[in-house]
């Protein structure tokens, strides 16, 4: 497969704040810078599809990003690109994404229906650029931050092929426009592969799903475990990309991959206990939102408030605000948009507490008196 991509070098490596060189190299260099944050952190305490689970061997957000970060770095190795620049955007390709998964986005989304709502590939884009390390930001190339914000793993594309005009990141509204690189494309195509299989394979360890109601055809034609899944597709993937001069998967792989598609929406996503869950989950988005909207719009930047509150929830935001009083004084945002900032940092079990601790007042302490 013999690409290439439609900006120059330099226009992939340009950085807000300039950096001198050093020996890691300007992707690599991105790849350590998005580890060492505090968002990716983050990562392992965040759903990728059930919520706070209380069995170690379900997969979180932050194992997900290291899927899709190995197998872009596979499929652009094979195919001649580049690995560390595919693999930078792996891993930060979901530091945008609200507790609770889908879920949680859907349920911030609507509470920010009048504030351009949310969309957790262009809120990435805001997390690496101005929230990250306490409104430092990372700084990272242009190329890489131009895949996390175009990754739209969800979207059923069989063919990818990078749009050839580089454009203002931070206009952009739309989820669905095409990264501007082959390596965003390698990225968009394995988001894909890495999740359906570790999905399933969730599910069925779960008793969500019985392995026996898998449909036939997706068994015998990708595999019956994770492992197999990914092997399967990702060879697949680099084989046909070969051929076509494009990303993408064969007709056959790409049908059976839409059948597992179809089957896991139908029988884990929307299952009734994901359901349920994701029910409560909209019920603590809602009332967080409210909570520190009001709490914001009382107190405003009176951080002495905030300090002195008897809640613990308020001090600690009273805190956040503080750190980021000139992120927002200069963009001069509502308690909406700092509401939305807020929450969608939040971890699963970080929301619950904030929860608890909106909803049920603390134990009072007294000291237990000697015999």
């Amino acid at each position: 497969m013999r690409v290439q991509n439609p900006l120059t070098s330099k226009e992939y490596l340009e950085r807000s704040e300039h950096r001198s060189k050093d020996a890691r190299g300007d992707y690599f260099r991105d790849q350590t810078a998005i580890i060492h944050s505090l968002p990716f952190r983050r990562l392992k305490h965040k759903a990728q599809v059930f919520f706070s689970p209380k069995n170690d061997h379900i997969c979180t957000r932050i194992e997900h990003a290291l899927h899709v970060a190995t197998i872009s770095a596979t499929i652009a190795r094979a195919l001649g690109l580049n690995i560390d620049m595919a693999y930078a955007i792996g891993m930060g390709h979901d530091l945008g994404h609200a507790p609770f998964g889908h879920a949680g986005e859907m349920a911030l989304n609507k509470k920010c229906e009048d504030i351009d709502g949310f969309i957790h590939e262009t809120h990435g884009l805001r997390v690496v650029d101005v929230l990250g390390n306490r409104g430092i930001g990372l700084n990272l190339t242009y190329g890489v931050r131009d895949g996390i914000i175009c990754h739209c793993g969800e979207a059923p594309d069989q063919r990818l092929k990078p749009r050839t005009k580089k454009i203002a990141l931070s206009k952009i509204k739309d989820k669905n426009i095409m990264p501007n690189s082959w390596e965003g494309c390698v990225m968009c195509i394995s988001d894909r592969i890495a999740y359906l299989g570790r999905d399933l394979e969730d599910a069925i360890d779960g008793n969500f799903v019985s392995r026996e109601n898998v449909p036939k055809e997706v068994e015998k034609e990708l595999g019956e475990s994770n492992g197999k899944i990914i092997d399967t597709l990702v060879i697949d993937a680099i084989e046909t990309s070969k051929k076509e001069g494009v990303i993408c998967l064969s007709d056959e792989k790409f049908k059976v991959m839409m059948q597992l598609h179809d089957f896991s929406a139908a029988n884990i996503y929307k299952h009734k206990d994901i359901n349920r869950y994701q029910d409560f989950c909209k019920k603590i988005i809602d009332e967080l939102f409210d909570y520190l909207v009001r709490l914001n719009n009382k107190w405003n930047s009176n951080f002495e408030r905030y300090a002195n509150s008897p809640g613990s929830l308020d001090r600690r935001f009273g805190r956040y605000l503080s750190q980021m009083q000139k992120i927002y004084e200069a963009e001069k945002a509502g308690a909406k948009a700092i509401a939305r900032d807020y929450i969608a940092g939040m971890t699963d079990d970080y929301a619950i507490r904030c929860m608890k601790e909106i909803s049920l007042p603390e134990e009072l302490s007294f000291d237990q008196p000697l015999p």
